[in-house]
């Protein structure tokens, strides 16, 4: 089967990139504001216009002659899609007018030897004979005027891009593709293409600055993600396919979450909800934690959120090999009195910059994956409830003691265990924590959180009051 091609966004920064990316997949994927560098790693999609399909890549805004800074990395990045790419679709600002990155960068496109289409972005409501005409000093062939935000032309551009791909046997690697392996030596290109049925979705969580950009990117092999010693380098969301042994992985790169009275930022607003989205359309969580600072109220609120949603977890404390004997002591002792109630996920002392810990954590993401979705049959779960009821049995409340006839399965990930029986609302809390240690023992389900309800029968025999 053909890779599918890859169409690459490039421009310098705020000339609408990610809102053309957006209108490509008909989604709301990239963020998106009226404010410079809001993109900074390079964000893959499914293209969904016409009959053909095909890979869209959003990048940052390009400074291909950056010396210093954050714009260095993106300028990376960049690169990095330009290589990757089949085709490059060069934005350009009608309103704003050729400057001097855009030479700069069209120079680096005529050297990429990569088919280019400049499409002039922005341009709904112009002329557009007199509006086009300076662009053709960029000597990239006819310009061609689009409205990422309304549409126009953008089918058409479209089309014109992917019928200038060259033409590839099938078994052959696409162009740029011949290097660009993944972690297990399949193309990067075919990963990326892969269906994403019966991947495990991961998603990377923490404070800012923690690592989990730099774990993503131990984990692929490659400066994937910009990792940069800044609070708040990633904004976005960002997936990334990724192979390891037999197991699959759609990676999550989430922004990191501050305190609410930190967030001043309406885009890093943004970014903290598309952190939350992320977290709950995922199946397994990394917590990631700083061994060199101390555990936070707001690690443990990071924490409770995802308790909330109920996603599998693994805590990965990070920097461990720059820590001194009583940093690990001291957040080892705070692990354990402000996250106790973690006490059901496996913890791992980590180095993402040297990839110590790494295979471990990645275990520990099967195993609790695989406990998120497992079955558990009526008759098991009856008998593991009667036996976990003649070793303790339930307290009495006045003259009655709750009586637990069976259990069934309600839900998965987590899962959900429905226990029937007679006077059920007297079960204290306490009771309840017994019950769930038992069954997570019983069933081995070790690193998911376990939801137990309980449904009392109806007696036909007693009149309502």
């Amino acid at each position: 089967m053909p890779l599918k091609p890859v169409l690459t966004l490039v421009g310098r920064a705020n000339v609408g990139k990610s809102t053309l990316f957006n209108r490509i997949t008909r989604s709301r994927a990239a963020l998106v504001a009226n404010q410079p560098g809001l993109t900074r790693d390079r964000h893959y999609g499914e293209g969904r216009m016409g009959g053909r399909p095909f890979i869209v890549v959003d990048t940052g805004g390009f400074e291909p002659d950056a010396k210093t800074g954050i714009v260095v990395e993106m300028a990376r990045q960049t690169r990095q899609a330009i290589d990757e790419s089949d085709v490059i679709v060069f934005l350009v600002d009608a309103r704003a007018g050729v400057n001097a990155h855009d030479h700069e960068i069209a120079q680096l496109l005529r050297r990429s030897g990569r088919p280019v289409f400049l499409a002039v972005n922005k341009a709904e409501g112009m002329r557009y004979g007199p509006a086009l005409a300076e662009f053709h000093e960029l000597g990239l062939g006819e310009p061609y005027a689009i409205s990422a935000a309304h549409g126009d032309g953008v089918a058409a551009l479209v089309d014109l891009a992917l019928d200038a791909i060259p033409t590839v046997a099938d078994d052959a690697p696409g162009i740029g593709a011949a290097d660009d392996t993944d972690a297990e030596g399949a193309p990067a290109a075919a990963s990326r293409a892969a269906t994403r049925d019966h991947r495990i979705k991961l998603a990377i969580a923490g404070r800012p600055n923690v690592g989990k950009s730099t774990f993503i990117n131990t984990l692929l092999g490659e400066e994937r993600l910009v990792a940069f010693d800044q609070p708040g380098t990633t904004r976005d969301a960002i997936e990334v396919a990724f192979n390891h042994g037999q197991t699959g992985y759609t990676l999550i790169d989430t922004a990191g979450l501050r305190r609410r009275g930190k967030v001043f930022e309406t885009i890093e607003k943004f970014s903290v909800i598309k952190t939350l989205q992320a977290i709950e359309a995922s199946n397994v969580v990394v917590l990631m934690l700083d061994a060199e600072t101390e555990i936070s109220e707001q690690d443990a609120h990071i924490a409770g959120f995802i308790m909330e949603t109920g996603r599998a977890l693994v805590v990965a404390i990070n920097k461990w090999d720059g820590a001194d004997d009583y940093q690990r002591e001291r957040i080892d002792r705070e692990f354990a009195r402000k996250l106790r109630f973690l006490s059901f996920a496996r913890v791992h002392h980590i180095s993402a910059l040297t990839g110590q810990g790494a295979p471990a954590v990645l275990r520990s993401v099967r195993r609790a994956h695989a406990a998120a979705f497992a079955s558990l049959s009526t008759p098991r779960l009856t008998r593991s409830l009667h036996a976990a009821v003649q070793e303790q049995p339930p307290p009495r409340k006045g003259i009655f003691r709750p009586k637990m006839r069976y259990a069934h399965q309600g839900g998965q990930n987590p899962p959900r265990i429905i226990v029937h029986g007679n006077a059920l609302d007297a079960i204290s809390e306490s009771y309840q924590r017994y019950l769930e240690s038992w069954f997570r023992t019983e069933f081995k389900l070790e690193g998911t959180p376990l939801r137990i309800e309980f449904r009392s029968t109806h007696n036909p025999y007693v009149r309502p009051s």
